[in-house]
């Protein structure tokens, strides 16, 4: 957030790394990165938007209104198996 402070950061720290493992622990954080941003995108296993913001809404820094996560919804990739599919007309089995 374009307003915070590295000084606002600083008492949450510990407890944020401390919550993110615990959440990489449980299965819930797949995986955590940081851009050249300095921005973190993390991976979550969750059945929903509604319950990763659950989850997100646990971290100290989102708590304390110092950071907000844009969620994006993903799904399988599928385009495998257009290396699998039939041709019309023919079989596997010969």
């Amino acid at each position: 957030m374009p307003s915070t402070t590295a000084e606002q950061f600083k008492p949450h720290l510990e407890a944020e790394a401390s919550r993110a493992w615990d959440l990489y622990q449980a299965g819930v954080f797949r995986e955590m990165y940081f851009t050249d941003r300095h921005e973190a995108v993390l991976i979550l296993e969750c059945a929903g938007v509604d319950e990763a913001q659950q989850v997100l809404d646990t971290l100290p820094l989102v708590r304390e209104g110092l950071i907000a996560f844009d969620l994006i919804p993903l799904k399988p990739y599928s385009g495998f198996a257009r290396l699998f599919a039939e041709a019309p007309g023919t079989s596997r089995d010969g």
